[in-house]
Order: structure tokens, then C-alpha cells, then sequence
């Protein structure tokens, strides 16, 4: 008997595009029709994402990528997370009173990364010219798109604080204070003149491909897009989620100074599958760390809808997180011991440290010469900031309120072979104001900075923050998986489910997509107000009061959430064979994978 599944599993050999948004994938696989290989097409799918999701997602973001490159043969990184202005330092925010770096305005933000990104990975792997891949969005933008009615109600949640705070948000999301119907044709068409002039002026400068790309890659860095960001950001002072009104450090000289780049996966061996992620700059290693604890645990022998299952994958997650706040942070900056965090040896503790019973505990590990981090990690848990209001920029999922931002996500894979898998975020509309003119706000990803002194997470010019941002690639016997997820600390916890089910439960990727999901909140959280929830978990109502009653008296304290409201997962595999699958979520009801 067939089992049911909310979407097809999408199956072919030509291509297979899927991400958040139906018309991000639709033009992603537009792109394979008309020639483009997968990094064309995740180039193309990934600008209409900042037009289509505003509120998960923009132009001044940041974009970690996960690729394979069948010409090369080569599993890499695409590393474009912006790191800190020249004149981030802990003593410039200390001295505005603040102890947390708000979670929106303009003292938030980090060197834009997500443009420069996109352009490389065109440049370096794609075929198509910046003209063809960037038509699709210009054209959203200019000519409009069904505005999600979560993106409506964002602005209209948001319409008299732009209008008092921000105007030149209000100008683009809210004109005359009137904020979008759902499902209306919305217009940016100041974002469509920036990026129809970086094309004009590509095109203008050479008849080369990779010419013009570098031109827009330097018309944004340090051409009219550098020079309206610094003009607008020497005179703004503006509201943001602290209560008071601050500047921005960032400059247009910063902008000048930094490119995106590439760089080694990290990876882990695990049931036969090669798992690839990025350094510890983002969370991904915290998967990896998770897989190594419960390799010591028979997880196929558990029901994986059951309380077992659940409660042994909680409980190794909130140690691996632990390790996470303690230990990880730009390794350009600062020393991680990595080697230790995914050893046998130190796994294999961590393993035994599991009980029957929900830990309420802050458990990180103690690493000889890095004692004073684990220390430093369980006392900063514990502190009160004294926030009473994080509202409204505080990014987590959407079920929660829809005044909040998030992430997006893309899988992509072609005929021959490339792949990539992207999880841009960053620049929300709720992020920051609007930079006049532009038509796209700035990032906030500054706040996952702390300002003491010592850490591998404390503020410091040119250090990129210990994003949450972290797409996944894993590959066994001639078989390549893409995969990932938005949703700021549950990323990692939500692919590492859907992974295990894959793995040990023969779950195909669709019906992984529509299982009950979970997560945790015990553990510090990445986004301000930076709270810590000991003990805490959500869980889809869908597993069944059983299963949470015995979760509730093995101690964990749970919250259970609606079905089909709990992580926005999409994939796509490459058999040995050369045959694709891809499938992408069914909750809230946007996600969409396209193939043949």
C-alpha cells in the first residue's frame, strides 16, 4: 500500500529545483529549461526569493551555500557572511548604554554579504550572463507578484511603526499608511531600478560574462550602491527594538573591503553518508556534533514518531548546542576546538551524560584550555538582560508571530550533475529602514555578538558573527543529498530529524517533509533578546497525546504546537543512477519543488 503523502514526490533526470516559495522555484527550474546548469539557476532563484519573501530574506543579507561542481568534482563552500564594520567595537555599543546589540536599525548590521555571494558562485560556476539570471526578479519587482498574506499582515503589523520611525520603509511597504492586501499585485519598483541599472551598467562594461559580473560586483561594493548605503548611514539615526535611536558604524569603506569567498566543508562520517557543512561561523557543526553523540544510541530500533526517539534526540541536541555557545565563533578569529568537539572519544561522554530523564541543566563540555568559555556560556544562560519587549524584529518562526523574520531556503540540482543547496537570510524588511533610493533594508545579523570581552562570539571588527544559517549536503555510494531548512536555532534541529528518519527509518523524502517535528529551547538563543528556556521543547500536536504526556513525565516541558506549523524543510537527491527526487514542505503552504 501506497503510503499518503501531502505532495508528489517529485521525480526525473533532467532537473529539480525547490525552495520556500513557489515562484523562486518555478524560476529556478525555468532557468535548467532554458540551458542554465543548477548555479544559474540557484542565482536566479535566490534573487526572486529577496522580492517574493521580503520578510525572510533581502539583497543586504547573508548567504551561506553548500555546492557540488561536477566539472570540478569539488564539495564546497560558498561563504558570504558579511562580518563586523571597522568600527563594531564593544566599547562604540557599551558606550550607548546598551549590553545586547538590538535585533533591528542600523547598529545591527554586518557588512552585506548576500549580492556578492550570489555573484560569485554566477561568475565562478554559472553559464548564463547576469542580464539572463537576474531578468526573472527585475520583472517581479517591476511588474509585481501575489504578495504572501504573511507578508501582508508583517506590514500591516509593522504600518504605524514604519510611518513614525522609518519612513522610507513605510515608502515602499505602506505608501499613504495603506499596507498591502493579501495576495495583491505588490511592486518594489526602486528595487527594480537597482538591480536593472547593476545590469545596465555590467552590460556596458565589457561584452565578457565574467567582466560583467565583476562590474556589478563593483558597482555594488564600491560603485552608486556603496555610496547611497554610506550617505544614508552618515546621517540616520533610527529606532530600533533597544528603545532608543542609534547610528550605524557601518560604512561605505566597509563595503569596499570585503568579498565573498569560498572555503572547505567540514564533514562527518555517519551510517555509510558523508555529511557536509560550514565552519563553526555558523551552526553547522552543531549536526555533526549531534550525529556523533547518537551514533552510541540504536535509534533505528525506536519508533521515530515515538517519545524515545524524541527524547534521546532532544537530549543530545541540547548538549551539542551547549558545545555551540561555548565553543563556536569565526575560526579566522579565534581558536575552536573542533577536532575535540567531533571526536569518538568526546562523543562518546557526551552520550553517556543522557538519562531517562530531561536534563535542565546547561551541560557544555570542559575542554582543557577552554574551560573558561564552558563557565562563561552557563553563567551568561542564567543572566536576566532585562528585556521586556523584543518585539518586533526578533527573527524565530513564524507560528509564533507574524511581526518576526526568518530565512529561506533552496535546493537545486541539474542534468550533469552540480548542486547546491543556499539558506540566504538576513535583511528583513523588518530588519532595518529602507535604504532610500535602493529599495532594500540592511541586515541585523550583529546581534549575535556578545559584548564581553574573551569569546569566540565577542564583538570585533572584521570577525563574522556565529550565524544560524546552515544548508547541508551529505553524499554515499554516488548519491548526493541537498537539503535544509529556515527557522534561526531550529535549523539544524529539524534537518537532523528529517535526516534520521531518512537514514535509520527508510522515510522518503516527501514523507520525512510531513512528519511530526520537533525542537528544543533549552539552550541560549541565537537572536535578541538572547533567552535561554531550560528544559523547554515544542512538538507538532500530530504525534499524539501518548507520546506527549510521556515526554511531559520524563520532565521535559513542552509546548505542543498546531500540525504542519512546525519547520519549512526542503530537498532534492541525485541517485548513483543519475535519477533526481525533490520535495519541499507543505507548511505554510508556500514551499514547492519542481522537476522532470
Amino acid at each position: 500500500m501506497q503510503t499518503f503523502t501531502t505532495r508528489p514526490e517529485i521525480r526525473g533526470t533532467f532537473g529539480v529545483a525547490t525552495s520556500t516559495h513557489w515562484l523562486a522555484s518555478a524560476t529556478g527550474f525555468g532557468i535548467l529549461e532554458r540551458g542554465g546548469n543548477a548555479f544559474d539557476a540557484a542565482v536566479a532563484a535566490g534573487l526572486v526569493l529577496q522580492v517574493v519573501e521580503p520578510h525572510l530574506n533581502g539583497p543586504a543579507g547573508d548567504l551561506p551555500a553548500i555546492f557540488h561542481s561536477a566539472q570540478t568534482g569539488k564539495t564546497e563552500v560558498l561563504a558570504a557572511q558579511g562580518p563586523a564594520p571597522a568600527g563594531a567595537t564593544i566599547d562604540h555599543y557599551r558606550a550607548q548604554g546598551l549590553e545586547l546589540i538590538p535585533g533591528s536599525g542600523l547598529l545591527s548590521t554586518v557588512i552585506p554579504g548576500a549580492f556578492d555571494g550570489w555573484m560569485l558562485m554566477l561568475r565562478d560556476h554559472g553559464s548564463m550572463t547576469l542580464a539572463q539570471v537576474m531578468e526573472p526578479v527585475i520583472a517581479y519587482a517591476r511588474d509585481g507578484h501575489p504578495i504572501l498574506p504573511r507578508v501582508s499582515h508583517t506590514i500591516a503589523g509593522l504600518t504605524d511603526y514604519f510611518t513614525q520611525e522609518w519612513p522610507s520603509s513605510a515608502k515602499i511597504w505602506c505608501p499613504d499608511r495603506v499596507p498591502p492586501a493579501p495576495n495583491e499585485n505588490f511592486k518594489n519598483p526602486d528595487l527594480a531600478r537597482t538591480y536593472q541599472r547593476l545590469v545596465d551598467i555590467a552590460e556596458a562594461s565589457s561584452i565578457e560574462r565574467e567582466a560583467q559580473i565583476n562590474a556589478a560586483r563593483s558597482a555594488w561594493a564600491e560603485g552608486f550602491v556603496a555610496q547611497a548605503i554610506g550617505d544614508y548611514l552618515s546621517q540616520a539615526e533610527v529606532h530600533d527594538v533597544s528603545g532608543q535611536k542609534n547610528r550605524a558604524v557601518l560604512t561605505s569603506e566597509d563595503l569596499a573591503y570585503w568579498r565573498a569567498g569560498y572555503e572547505d566543508t567540514l564533514s562527518y562520517a555517519y551510517q555509510g553518508w558523508t555529511l557536509h557543512k560550514t565552519h563553526s561561523w555558523s551552526q553547522g557543526p552543531v549536526l555533526l556534533q549531534s550525529l556523533a553523540i547518537l551514533k552510541h544510541f540504536d535509534l533505528a530500533a525506536m519508533d521515530p514518531l515515538g517519545a524515545e526517539f524524541t527524547h534521546t534526540v532532544i537530549e543530545a541536541m541540547k548538549l551539542a548546542y551547549a558545545d555551540r555557545e561555548a565553543y563556536y565563533g569565526d575560526p579566522d578569529h579565534s581558536a575552536v576546538p573542533m577536532d575535540v568537539l567531533l571526536s569518538d572519544a568526546y562523543n562518546a561522554q557526551r552520550a553517556q551524560m543522557i538519562s531517562d530523564q530531561a536534563s535542565l541543566e546547561q551541560r557544555p563540555g570542559r575542554i582543557p584550555g577552554y574551560e573558561h568559555q564552558a563557565e562563561a556560556y552557563v553563567a551568561r544562560a542564567a543572566r536576566d538582560f532585562g528585556v521586556t519587549d523584543a518585539a518586533p524584529q526578533e527573527p524565530t518562526m513564524a507560528h509564533l508571530t507574524e511581526k518576526r523574520g526568518d530565512t529561506v531556503h533552496l535546493d537545486v540540482i541539474d542534468r550533469w550533475g552540480n548542486m547546491v543547496s543556499a539558506t540566504p537570510s538576513g535583511g528583513w524588511l523588518q530588519s532595518s529602514p529602507i535604504v532610500p533610493g535602493l529599495g532594500f533594508p540592511l541586515n541585523s545579523r550583529a546581534q549575535m555578538f556578545w559584548l564581553e570581552e574573551g569569546l569566540p562570539t565577542s564583538l570585533a571588527p572584521g570577525r563574522r558573527p556565529r550565524t544560524t544559517l546552515t544548508p547541508s549536503l551529505a553524499e554515499k555510494d554516488g548519491a548526493r543529498l541537498v537539503f535544509g531548512t529556515p527557522g534561526g536555532d531550529q535549523q539544524d534541529q529539524w534537518q537532523l530529524i528529517w535526516f534520521l528518519r531518512f537514514v535509520h527509518h527508510g522515510f522518503d523524502l516527501q514523507a520525512g517533509m510531513d512528519a511530526p517535528l520537533f525542537h528544543s529551547m533549552h539552550f541560549q538563543g541565537s537572536f535578541f533578546p538572547r533567552a535561554a528556556l531550560p528544559g523547554e521543547m515544542m512538538i507538532e500536536q500530530g504525534v499524539g497525546d501518548d507520546v506527549i504526556q510521556d515526554l511531559r513525565t520524563r520532565g521535559h516541558i513542552v509546548t505542543v504546537a498546531d500540525d504542519w506549523t512546525v519547520g519549512r524543510l526542503t530537498a532534492a537527491l541525485r541517485h548513483a543512477d543519475g535519477s533526481l527526487q525533490a520535495a519541499a514542505t507543505p507548511r505554510l503552504m508556500q514551499a514547492y519543488a519542481v522537476g522532470r
